[in-house]
C-alpha cells in the first residue's frame, strides 16, 4: 500500500513554492494520485469529468480568463472546484491570486500555493517529484552501493558477506545507500531506483559489532540518500560442481519491479577481495555499456589465432 503524500510534503521539498492561503491545513490534505490538473473547461462550468483528487493547476490562461468572468460566476465557479478530496490549489509564474478562489478554499479547508516557475516547467516538476513518491516500492533483502557513479545492489543468502563486503567498498571511497533491506520502485519503464526504509537510513550491521553510523564514522561524502539500480552482484558460496562465467560472453538478467536489470553471480572463497571484484566488474561493466567488451576482444584475438595457425599449416603443406 503506498502512503499518500501531504501538501507539507510537497511543500517542504520544493522551495520554489509558498504558501498563500492555509497553512493550517498542509498537514491535513493529501495528495493519493501524481496527475496535475489544469482546470480550463471547469471555468467554463463544464464539471462531468472534473478530477477533483488532482492537484488543481493555474496558470497565465486560466487566470487570464477568469478575470473575465463577472464576480458572481468566478464564486460559483471556484466553490464547485474547492471539494473536501482536493488537496491544493497552485498558481505558476507569481500570478495575482483570485479572492474569490482564497475565499471559497478557506471555506473548505484547502491551501492555496504559488509559485515563480512557468506553467509546464512547474507542472513537471510537481508530477516528478509525485511520481517517485507515490510509486509502489517492493522491500528487498541486499546492499546498495554506489560504485564510481553506479548504483549496484549487492545480494546473496544471509551471512555470505554482503555488508563487510559494503563496508570495504565504503573504505575505497565509494558510497552506502541501503544495508540489509532496500526499498525499490519504478521511476520509469526503464529505471529502477533504491533507497533505505526510514528507520535503516546510513546505517549498517557488522556481525561482531552491531550497529554502525556510516555517515558519522566515514562522513557526508560516504553516503547518499537513493540511486538507479543498474547492476546487480550475487554473491554465492563457492560451489566446485558450479559452471562459473569465465569469458563474460552471456549476460543473466534479474526483474526488479518490472524492469530487467543485468546480473553478475560472484562465488565467494577463502581468499577472495570481493571487494576489488565488484569493483571490477563495475567498472567492466560501464566499459561494456560504453561500447567496450574485453570477451569481443577475446573472440577476436581467439579468431585471428586460429586464422594465423590454419595459414601456417597450409605453408608447411
Amino acid at each position: 500500500m503506498v502512503e499518500p503524500v501531504t501538501v507539507y510534503e510537497l511543500v517542504k521539498a520544493n522551495s520554489t513554492l509558498k504558501v498563500i492561503e492555509g497553512e493550517n491545513f498542509l498537514k491535513q490534505k493529501v495528495i493519493s494520485v501524481s496527475d496535475i490538473s489544469r482546470p480550463g473547461l471547469e471555468l467554463t462550468g463544464y464539471f462531468d469529468f472534473y478530477p477533483k483528487e488532482r492537484i488543481q493547476l493555474l496558470g497565465r490562461t486560466e487566470i487570464s480568463y477568469s478575470k473575465n468572468l463577472s464576480h458572481e460566476d468566478r464564486e460559483k465557479v471556484f466553490e464547485r472546484m474547492a471539494t473536501p478530496e482536493t488537496p491544493c490549489f497552485v498558481i505558476s509564474r507569481d500570478l495575482p491570486v483570485p479572492e474569490e478562489l482564497i475565499s471559497a478554499c478557506n471555506a473548505a479547508k484547502i491551501p492555496v500555493l504559488q509559485s515563480k516557475l512557468a506553467t509546464t516547467r512547474l507542472s513537471s516538476l510537481l508530477t516528478d517529484y509525485l511520481d517517485e513518491k507515490l510509486a509502489p516500492r517492493k522491500s528487498m533483502h541486499g546492499v546498495l552501493v554506489e560504485i564510481y557513479g553506479m548504483g549496484v545492489m549487492i545480494i546473496g543468502n544471509s551471512g555470505v558477506g554482503k555488508s563487510e563486503t559494503a563496508l570495504d567498498l565504503i573504505k575505497r571511497g565509494h558510497r552506502l545507500i541501503a544495508d540489509d533491506r532496500v526499498d525499490v520502485f519504478q521511476k520509469d519503464e526503464k529505471t529502477v531506483v533504491g533507497e533505505a526504509p526510514k528507520i535503516l537510513k546510513h546505517l549498517m550491521e557488522i556481525r561482531g559489532i552491531g550497529i554502525i553510523d556510516v555517515m558519522n564514522l566515514f562522513g557526508a561524502g560516504s553516503v547518499r540518500d537513493n540511486s538507479e539500480i543498474q547492476l546487480i552482484i550475487k554473491l554465492e558460496n563457492w560451489n566446485p560442481e558450479s559452471n562459473y562465467e569465465r569469458l563474460g560472453l552471456n549476460e543473466d538478467k534479474k526483474e526488479l519491479v518490472g524492469v530487467s536489470i543485468p546480473q553478475i553471480t560472484i562465488p565467494v572463497k577463502v581468499g577472495r577481495n570481493l571487494a576489488i571484484i565488484i569493483e571490477v566488474a563495475a567498472m567492466n561493466f560501464r566499459a561494456k555499456r560504453m561500447g567496450y567488451d574485453a570477451s569481443k576482444k577475446f573472440k577476436q584475438n581467439l579468431a585471428e589465432l586460429i586464422s594465423d595457425n590454419s595459414k601456417e599449416a597450409k605453408d608447411k603443406k
